[in-house]
Order: C-alpha cells, then sequence, then structure tokens
C-alpha cells in the first residue's frame, strides 16, 4: 500500500486535512538580517532568508559553514546575537511557543531516550504536543508501517541503530503535523527504501501547504527535492534560487554537484567571516 502511494503521488494517509494556508505573501520561515558568533567567532553574518508555503527548501553548504547554526536559530534552539526570526508569522523570541508548536526538528543525530522505546518515545512526543490520545494512536499507527517501525518499536532505544533512531524521530516530528519541518541531513544512516519514503513525506508535507527546512550535504538529495536551493558560506548567503536560476548564477549548464563546487570554491563568493 505505501509503494502505491509512492509511486502515484498521494498524500500519506495520516496528514489527516490540509494545512490552512497562510496568504501567498506570508513566508513560512522569514530571517531578517539574523546574525550568530561564537566567541569571536561569527558564525551566520546577516543572512535574510524567506521559505514559503508548499515549499521544500534545501540549504547547502561546507562544514562549518553556518547551516546547523541557522537552523538552531530558526527552531527557538539557539537566540540570534540580532536580528528577527519569524516562523508561521510568529516571532521566535517574542512568540516562542507558539512558533514551536508549528515546528518540528530532527537534528543530524536524532536523540532518543536510551530506556524508553521507541513506542513510549512517541507517546511522550504526544504528550509535549497534548494530542488527542486516539488521533495520535492512530497516527502512530500509520507511521510506524510506513516507516517499517513495526519489528523495532517495543525495543529500547539503546538497542537502535542510527537508521532506527533516525526512523524514530522522524515518525516523532511528524506526529503533531507540524507546518515547518526542520531537518538536519536526514539521510544519513537511511536504507535507499526509507530514503524514498522519507522524500515522499517532506513532498507531501509541502504539497499540503507546509514547507521543508532541509540541511543536507547529499547533493543528489537536494537536486531531486528542493524547489529552491540557498548555499552558505564563511557564514554568508552566497546563492540562492531554483536549480534553473542557480545554473545561471554560475555560468554552468550542469549538475547541483558542479554548480555547488564551483560557486563555493569560488573566492569571490566567499567572503571569509569578520573577526570582531
Amino acid at each position: 500500500m505505501h509503494d502505491r502511494a509512492l509511486q502515484n503521488g498521494t498524500r500519506a494517509a495520516f496528514v489527516n486535512a490540509p494545512i490552512d494556508n497562510p496568504p501567498a505573501s506570508d513566508p513560512i520561515v522569514k530571517l531578517d538580517q539574523v546574525h550568530k558568533h561564537y566567541g569571536r567567532k561569527h558564525a551566520v553574518i546577516d543572512l535574510s532568508l524567506q521559505i514559503h508555503p508548499h515549499e521544500v527548501f534545501a540549504f547547502l553548504g561546507p562544514n562549518g559553514a553556518g547551516k546547523t547554526t541557522t537552523l538552531k536559530m530558526t527552531t527557538g534552539l539557539l537566540r540570534a546575537d540580532r536580528g528577527h526570526v519569524h516562523v508561521c508569522g510568529y516571532n521566535m523570541h517574542a512568540d516562542a511557543q507558539t512558533a514551536k508548536q508549528q515546528t518540528a526538528y530532527v537534528p543530524d543525530q536524532p536523540f532518543l531516550y536510551d530506556k524508553l522505546t521507541g513506542r513510549e518515545f512517541l507517546e511522550f512526543t504526544r504528550d509535549v504536543y497534548r494530542l488527542d490520545p486516539a488521533i495520535a494512536r492512530e497516527r502512530m499507527t500509520l507511521l510506524a508501517d510506513r516507516l517499517d517501525m513495526n519489528p523495532f518499536l517495543d525495543r529500547l532505544a539503546e538497542t537502535y541503530s542510527h537508521g532506527m533512531k533516525q526512523r524514530v524521530a522522524l515518525a516523532a516530528a511528524f506526529l503533531h503535523e507540524p507546518r515547518l519541518l526542520v531537518v538536519d541531513e536526514p539521510m544519513v544512516g537511511l536504507d535507499p527504501k526509507t530514503i524514498r519514503i522519507a522524500k515522499a513525506m517532506f513532498r507531501e508535507l509541502a504539497d499540503a501547504g507546509g514547507a521543508v527546512f532541509m540541511s543536507t550535504h547529499t547533493l543528489d538529495v537536494a537536486e531531486q527535492v528542493a524547489d529552491r536551493i540557498g548555499i552558505i558560506n564563511h557564514g554568508r548567503l552566497i546563492a540562492l534560487g531554483t536549480m534553473h536560476e542557480l545554473r545561471q548564477r554560475a555560468a554552468l549548464d550542469g549538475r547541483l554537484e558542479d554548480i555547488y563546487l564551483h560557486l563555493t570554491d569560488n573566492p569571490a563568493d566567499t567572503p571569509e567571516s569578520e573577526v570582531a
């Protein structure tokens, strides 16, 4: 059943109804001149970025470029030193609780409680978001089937492989049907079948009126699923657009890998971070 859903592009069964779409002019994510430093190192420098409803957005850059810092500021796990972060119209500082209710975050190293089973972790997530138990139970059943978690869902998380943890973390992220899904290296540790399912779930969330903000080094995945792509280097956004626009920007008619390497290797496009 799930393979057929992937093939015909239908929405996941656990998405009960389309998300109420904000006006087309209202972005789901709005970063306005956001800056973050750690001591003398400027990790993100005056970053302005918008991510819109119905959009899967891929965020690329070398190690240490500022990707994870940006994602953590978007989810409220880090506070910007200056600038403003809005999610679904809510200020992530002044209205943090409301903004976070709209958001789900899957980090590059998924964290589960070792002494909880996967099912107990999902029940914990249900309680955090105050979901109706009957509705949550139905979603958990569908997510467990789709992500093939039933063989290990009732085992302690301390016995899980990275891929198992990643599947439970993805299920927990989708459980409350967020309008914004923020994912950092979501495909690491996943087998090819689960990668295909995850990509389909990202697309379905965006098609329902939400948005996906995805940081990844897997350029093939970014090229396949992203509506737009942003490239950050040394804390600064150096390129932004669709694949067509990035090809024009780089003056290359190639794959994303070629464009990415050209832009990040070009010193004119990768200014050094300032030092205070």
